[in-house]
């Protein structure tokens, strides 16, 4: 029955010993009852073995003698003695569960005594030295002294301890460190020893509870966090599962030094075995529908420091359903639903209102909100019926005023919108499977409402037939395609860049500095009086999250005709729009097969190779039926290779000078070229020779592309081009007609260009890194829409992702990086052990061209190689592949093509 929730706040359990609890000692109904005697920093404890009698607590603070019953020194009743026996006198003692009941304590006002016989006589002289001391410590008048004393208590206690290594897993274990720390539950630490080994993380309590040691091996690892802990970077959380939401355990340090060695070490074991995620990756699954809008949530509030073990810095959910009144819930209604643009304070326009003329006339530092959307107060309002224990803790023993209770969903919510000080969001266990906090099911006395009606089970919106169809539906609005489409505008409110400065400011989003990470140095406060209540202050109000995102957040890809639904497990369903079999059209089975072809790309095996040129190849492209292969390369050539007779068949120099890229026009019947001496040549396939010559750069040309009648020419003088082209014709000897629409000008060399699907949109990537993006849409003057990035290194290669959202790029820093096209944001950051030299990708996996000479097939979303293929002798410096995925052809600085199919 006992547990550190019947601890005030910031109190240590420091020891136990078993005992007897004797009342009216010497009279007829004297009475022994067994049990255990907790000592701790601010109260004794008597636990009782017989779950009738109540726990008894007893606060320092309301002591008046403590000593041996033989103890006759009237005037000194804090002497040292050494007998079986420990006499406490105290004007008020708390007692709790009686009769197993939780409930709140019961208060026995009045002097009382109360005698304690321990087991081993020989311990009662230590055990009554501790308690003077921890007495003096209570009696203190200032928070900060207690503090101080209770500490220095604690890690002398600490000091005198180390970690049991007969508590091993195995006599083989080596040891990397030992340090003291405490172990994280939600209102309470518990300290003890630290020891990382070879093999696993061990946490041994000072107290021995709730066992003698806590073990995590560190091959279960998955997840690993630095956190925030009482505003300090103190804190560690070690998670054994990919999305559960609580961890495996949580770490608060003494030293900053101690928490990062032991991360260190944690994560250099686990970085060979998984990734490392950040809000980007996320970012990307979540965008591309691979994790649900919970699971993404889930994940963001974990980077930023949300924590189930911290409840002032509990995991935050938004509201998303304003209708609490219908029979029905409507999801397909945009009226349905809150709007996730604005912080709860701004939903109701006359409240904000009131709260702007306050806010403009108040003084610096000024915010909006006089109070938080999260604190422990409002996640225990929340959870009160599964955790009693933690509001009786936080709220010394009492419930709240029954009509302050989670009495009704609709109530709540209209309390949100319409209460002068009640901001709050929601919790997890919103969209969780779990109803039980809904349920009065332990059969709680919460109290009796001004109407004579007792609080028990919350009231539910007339849409929800119980408890578990209400989570239902709310996993369903959660998941919903408005929610899908509006999320990140939340996201931008609580963990983006909506959440400081002139933003939020805009925004109607500005809480109280203290709240916000870094709005307070604890360590430039000198009195530990002051240090102490600001930090109570802070705790019990509530903390912002961490900031993740500074720019826009993207929003999410919405599949065409398809709904984002939400499994029991909380992964992502897609479900298609209802069509007969027979109705599937070319375009789906297409899309079947390149999906199918990407599934096996790891089997692509190679087929043929050949060694056709003198230098390394530049680029390949291959006519409509795949019988040609034409291949530009630094010899200056471009060939033309047969697959059906395997030969070359032609072999065609325009120049001295290397060619960068190659392309076929529609029909075949032209391929262009592009060149180091500055020009582009367009050479017919049918008549065999050079048909015409566009010189239109100052510098070499070193990629074209071209869309419907456009040709698009990057170059390093510092330019894109983009010219409209009608063919010529060889019979008349017609030439080519070239209009430059666009000269799209830069601060130095181009050294690649890539269009949408659409022809919408033209990226182009520098020599020093920087992308940027135009709008190619109009028959005007291209727009320059946003500069994407800035890298600072060598761009090989960069092409845009199938839904145009995305452009994922490689070059001199071994990085593979997704970039949000709208935005500019970088979602994704995958390391490579090389430079990969060119790529093809679908969005959720790569093909790349490595240095080595080797194909590589990534994970993007997991951030790993899944396949190496061994290839050319030299660096991969072109790919091909075809509509339908299945087919590749790879050029190399050995001078050779190699052909590549799938073998399912």
């Amino acid at each position: 029955r006992f547990s550190l929730l019947l601890l005030n706040l910031e109190e240590y359990y420091f020891e136990q010993h078993r005992a007897n609890h004797i009342t009216n000692k010497d009279c007829k109904d004297e009475r022994k009852f067994r049990g255990s005697l907790k000592i701790c920093s601010k109260s004794i404890i008597f636990e009782p073995d017989d779950n009738i009698q109540p726990i008894i607590k007893i606060p320092l603070r309301d002591c008046i003698s403590i000593k041996a019953p033989e103890d006759n020194e009237a005037n000194n009743p804090f002497t040292r003695v050494t007998s079986g026996g420990i006499s406490v006198v105290c004007s008020q003692v708390f007692l709790i569960k009686e009769r197993n009941v939780i409930a709140p304590y019961k208060t026995v006002r009045g002097r009382t005594e109360h005698l304690f016989q321990l087991d081993v006589a020989g311990k009662v002289g230590d055990v009554v030295q501790t308690l003077h001391q921890l007495y003096r410590a209570s009696c203190l008048d200032k928070m900060g002294d207690q503090a101080a004393m209770i500490t220095a208590i604690l890690q002398s206690r600490l000091a005198r301890t180390s970690f049991d290594k007969n508590r091993f897993q195995s006599i083989s274990e080596t040891l990397h460190m030992e340090c003291k720390a405490e172990m994280v539950t939600p209102l309470v630490t518990n300290p003890g020893h630290v020891c990382v080994t070879d093999a696993n993380l061990y946490f041994q309590p000072l107290n021995g509870y709730p066992k003698p040691v806590v073990q995590i091996t560190l091959q279960n690892v998955r997840r690993i966090y630095k956190r925030r802990h009482g505003l300090m970077p103190l804190g560690l959380e070690v998670f054994c599962t990919e999305n559960d939401l609580c961890s495996d355990i949580y770490l608060k340090f003494y030293n900053y030094q101690d928490r990062d060695e032991v991360y260190f070490l944690i994560a250099t074991y686990i970085e060979n075995h998984i990734a490392e995620h950040t809000a980007e990756s996320y970012m990307l699954q979540w965008q591309r529908g691979h994790i649900s809008n919970y699971q993404y949530l889930l994940h963001l509030n974990n980077l930023a420091d949300r924590s189930c073990n911290d409840l002032s810095q509990y995991p935050v959910f938004p509201w998303i359903i304003a209708d609490y009144s219908s029979s029905e819930l409507d999801l397909m209604k945009p009226e349905t639903f809150r709007d996730l643009s604005k912080p709860v304070g701004a939903l109701n326009k006359e409240r904000l209102d009131r709260l702007l003329t306050r806010y403009q006339e108040m003084p610096e530092p000024k915010f909006m909100y006089g109070s938080h959307y999260s604190s422990p107060g409002y996640v225990l309002f929340y959870l009160v019926r599964v955790a009693p224990e933690y509001m009786l803790c936080l709220q010394n023993g009492k419930f709240d005023h029954a009509d302050r209770m989670f009495n009704s969903i609709a109530e709540t919510w209209k309390n949100c919108l319409d209460g002068a000080t009640d901001f709050k969001e929601l919790i997890p266990e919103f969209y969780e499977k779990d109803s039980s906090f809904l349920v009065n099911s332990l059969k709680l006395d919460l109290g009796k409402r001004q109407g004579g009606k007792m609080v028990e089970d919350v009231e539910l919106p007339p849409w929800a037939s119980g408890p578990d169809d209400f989570l239902q539906k709310s996993q369903e609005a959660l998941e919903s395609q408005y929610v899908s489409e509006h999320l990140h505008e939340w996201i931008d409110i609580i963990f983006g860049y909506k959440q400081k400065g002139s933003e939020a400011v805009a925004a109607h989003n500005v809480f109280h500095p203290l709240t916000y990470e870094g709005g307070v140095d604890l360590n430039s406060i000198m009195d530990p009086n002051e240090k102490v209540a600001l930090l109570t202050q802070i705790l019990e109000f509530g903390q912002t999250p961490k900031q993740l995102f500074t720019i826009p957040h993207p929003q999410r890809i919405i599949p065409k005709l398809k709904s984002l639904s939400r499994t029991s497990s909380h992964s992502v369903s897609i479900t298609e729009s209802p069509v007969s079999p027979n109705e599937e059209s070319f375009e789906d089975l297409t899309e079947e097969s390149i999906t199918l072809a990407w599934n096996n790309i790891a089997k692509l095996k190679l087929d043929e190779q050949y060694k056709i040129h003198k230098e390394a190849i530049t680029g390949i492209a291959v006519t409509c039926k795949g019988s040609s292969v034409f291949t530009t390369s630094q010899d200056s050539t471009l060939k033309m290779f047969s697959k059906e007779s395997k030969t070359i068949q032609r072999s065609v120099s325009f120049s001295n000078m290397a060619l960068s890229s190659c392309l076929i026009l529609p029909g075949d019947s032209t391929v262009i070229s592009s060149s180091w001496d500055n020009h582009i040549y367009f050479y017919s396939i049918a008549f065999g020779r050079q048909q015409d010559i566009l010189m239109g750069h100052d510098d070499a040309v070193s990629k074209i592309c071209w869309r419907d009648g456009r040709l698009y020419s990057a170059s390093w003088d510092s330019t894109v081009k983009v010219w409209h082209c009608v063919p010529g014709e060889i019979p008349t000897n017609k030439k080519h007609h070239f209009e430059l629409l666009a000269e799209l000008e830069h601060d130095v060399s181009v050294n690649t260009i890539d269009l949408n699907a659409a022809n919408t949109i033209l990226a182009s990537g520098t020599k020093e890194g920087t992308i940027s993006v135009w709008d190619v849409s109009t028959a005007t003057v291209p727009e320059c829409l946003n500069m994407l990035f800035f890298f600072l290194f060598l761009l090989f290669a960069f092409f845009f992702g199938t839904d145009s959202r995305h452009l994922l790029s490689s070059g001199e820093d071994c990085c593979f990086k997704v970039i949000d096209v709208q935005t500019g944001m970088l979602i994704s950051s995958v390391t490579t052990d090389q430079p990969q030299r060119c790529f093809k990708w679908d969005g959720n996996t790569i093909l790349s061209g490595a240095q080595s000479g080797e194909l590589l097939i990534w994970d993007l979303l997991g951030g790993k190689v899944v396949e190496r293929i061994k290839g050319h002798t030299g660096a991969v410096t072109s790919m091909w592949m075809n509509e339908q995925c299945n087919s590749v052809i790879t050029g190399g600085e050995d001078k050779q093509i190699m052909f590549w199919k799938l073998q399912y």
